[in-house]
């Protein structure tokens, strides 16, 4: 067993397919799976197991897998300290965040830092807050960027920006042309919400609790996975909801969706830097770090 070997079976996991993974790291399949069998021979079980179109990882397979990821973060931070020895900030970075961070924080902060330093390649880890405070727990993720403060005690988290929620639905509801609304109002209405997880259904939930008043109160007729899913929900017709004004702003300027805010309810929140309390972080994460924050202040993030 090597590095090598791990790489390739984290690449088969996580692309759920032999092929893909092939492509992916430029080796025919044959090859993959021939990689596979020797990971397989030298832990003595089955890791993988193919399901019609997909590659699935076995109990075995899943245990091997947070291992793998673990060794594998470690193996970039030595390179980078290394590259630091040397006076180069080069390597690579895996860092994680929830919704909204990855899809409207990080990518042109990702793509100014690689443009400052062409030797370094930075990957992004998607997935709900919960998701992403356990990746870092274990060790996969350096950093990350988050939607709620975890009461975890190993976690290290400092404000980053604030985002500001509202009330979303469609152009031609019959709210669509308010500028606010009664909660009374919203807790009568078919409501969309996020799975557990996500930070964004526990920020609504401490808006709600904060007027004495608990999720479980909206008429709930859907919940889903991704807020992409909940824009197209609310596109049409399922339901309306509470999301951030980021992940709507095209939607808002061309129109197809209306914000309101609600009534006497505070709908901002924080997003977090977060860090494993105990992990000293690489020369490559300091320096992505400092230039994090070089950038909220250029360009006046609050």
């Amino acid at each position: 067993m090597d590095l090598w070997h791990l790489h390739i079976f984290c690449k088969v996991v996580e692309l759920k397919s032999f092929s893909k993974a092939g492509k992916h790291i430029n080796l025919s399949q044959p090859t993959i799976s021939s990689h596979i069998k020797d990971l397989e021979d030298h832990f003595n079980c089955r890791l993988i197991d193919r399901f019609s179109r997909e590659a699935v990882p076995t109990k075995a397979g899943e245990l091997l897998y947070e291992y793998a990821r673990r060794l594998i973060a470690l193996r970039d931070e030595t390179e980078s300290a290394l590259a630091e020895f040397h006076g180069k900030i080069s390597g690579r970075l895996v860092i994680g965040g929830s919704t909204i961070p990855s899809a409207y924080i990080l990518p042109r902060i990702v793509g100014a830092f690689t443009k400052n330093y062409p030797e370094v390649t930075i990957s992004v880890h998607v997935g709900d807050t919960d998701k992403i405070i356990k990746d870092t727990l274990s060790g996969v993720l350096e950093l990350s960027i988050v939607g709620y403060k975890t009461e975890e005690k190993r976690i290290l988290q400092e404000k980053f920006i604030e985002d500001e929620m509202r009330l979303i639905v469609p152009k031609d509801h019959q709210w669509a042309g308010e500028k606010s609304l009664d909660l009374d109002m919203l807790l009568k209405e078919p409501f969309i919400t996020r799975e557990e997880g996500s930070g964004t259904l526990k920020s609504i939930q401490n808006s709600l609790g904060a007027k004495n008043h608990r999720i479980e109160e909206l008429r709930i007729v859907a919940e889903m996975g991704s807020t992409e899913a909940v824009i197209q929900g609310i596109k049409n017709k399922v339901g309306v909801s509470i999301l951030s004004a980021l992940a709507v702003s095209e939607e808002l300027r061309s129109g197809s969706l209306r914000a309101l805010e609600i009534s006497g309810v505070n709908l901002r929140r924080r997003f977090y830097l977060t860090l494993h309390r105990d992990r000293t972080p690489s020369p490559l994460c300091k320096a992505f770090l400092k230039f994090l924050k070089k950038e909220k202040i250029n360009q006046g993030i609050q």
